[in-house]
């Protein structure tokens, strides 16, 4: 944890590390020793500083280039609205979500789409190209693992033809991902920054923003910097995070087993991150809550035919005109009407 003296930011003293069993009197004196309810675990940087002055993995990130993008979006965000900062998380999720992460879920789904909608013409050439082969392999006298292999590295290329013909490789529609989880932990530990005092403090009003986070919270979390005694918010990321899941999983009918295996473990991880949200500051837990609320909404939004008309999503097979409806009946079914 870093302390602001005189202009310049210093470093604790060796001996005030993690595993110091109170504040010590001298930052006391210096007004950096601010009561925190967090554990030192939380507050303490993953690794400490060597004698070359390089740290570890975390406070690598910490101090990277897009985190400190997070961090002067968050701090654009909350100049320009003049909104407390629990107002400002939100508003700045609401925004990164809308304007990043939906146009690229809506992207996910028209490419899922038309991979979907080549599915009867694959199954075609698997079935002519399947007969061509055990006529060749009769014909030249191929054992059956020749004749499969060639099957598998025919089926390959044909299958990778149509891909190039319809503009629709299913990595594509993986982008959403390799966005949306790097801007994740770049917000979060931008807000661990804040939290802790280790980022840019100084701001106009002439407090820093670990302090204006002290008193920027509302309702139960008044201290974003604190942790949720209560575990109302951890426990509301880890729900609707399950339901997002559910969601994903009624919508799939006779999902492989591998799918099954993928389900399970993210039912295990929406589980798990309720104790750990539990240890992080309130702020953090917001920004997960906000997040995974739009999340949620997002994945409603398009299930819409209209929207999904809108955004020039193809029409598939399994598409429905009535798809709230299903989605309660299979809830119903699935949760509430089972004995």
């Amino acid at each position: 944890m870093l302390c602001r003296l005189g202009g310049r930011w210093l470093r604790p003293l060796p001996s005030l590390q993690l595993g110091a069993r109170g504040p010590p009197a001298a930052l006391a004196s210096t007004g950096c020793a601010k009561h925190s309810a967090l554990p030192l675990w939380a507050v303490a940087s993953v690794s400490a500083v060597g004698p070359g002055g390089q740290g570890g993995w975390y406070e690598a990130l910490a101090r990277s280039a897009p985190v400190q993008g997070a961090e002067e979006v968050l701090l654009g965000a909350h100049s320009a609205t003049g909104l407390p900062w629990w107002g400002s998380i939100l508003l700045t999720t609401v925004a990164l979500r809308g304007a990043v992460t939906l146009p690229l879920a809506a992207y996910q789904h028209y490419i899922l789409a038309k991979v979907e909608n080549l599915q009867p013409e694959i199954k075609n050439i698997a079935r002519c190209l399947n007969q061509e082969v055990a006529v060749r392999a009769h014909q030249l006298g191929w054992s059956k693992r020749v004749a499969r292999l060639t099957y598998l590295k025919n089926m390959r290329r044909l299958v990778s033809e149509l891909y190039v013909r319809d503009n629709c490789h299913p990595f594509k529609a993986t982008v959403l991902v390799w966005i949306q989880l790097p801007m994740w932990i770049f917000m979060s530990v931008a807000l661990r920054n804040f939290s802790t005092g280790a980022a840019r403090s100084e701001v106009s009003a002439g407090f820093s923003v670990q302090e204006q986070l002290a008193s920027g919270g509302v309702l139960w979390f008044r201290d974003l910097t604190a942790l949720d005694s209560t575990w109302i918010l951890p426990v509301s990321v880890g729900v609707i995070n399950l339901l997002i899941v559910e969601i994903f999983a009624l919508q799939k009918i006779g999902m492989s087993r591998f799918q099954t295996y993928i389900t399970h473990f993210v039912r295990a991880v929406s589980v798990l991150i309720i104790p750990v949200a539990a240890t992080l500051p309130s702020s953090i837990v917001l920004y997960w809550l906000c997040s995974s609320f739009m999340g949620l909404s997002q994945n409603l939004l398009l299930r819409s035919p209209r929207f999904r008309q809108l955004c020039r999503i193809p029409l598939t097979k399994s598409d429905s005109d009535t798809p709230y409806k299903d989605l309660f009946a299979a809830f119903y079914a699935k949760f509430i009407s089972r004995k």
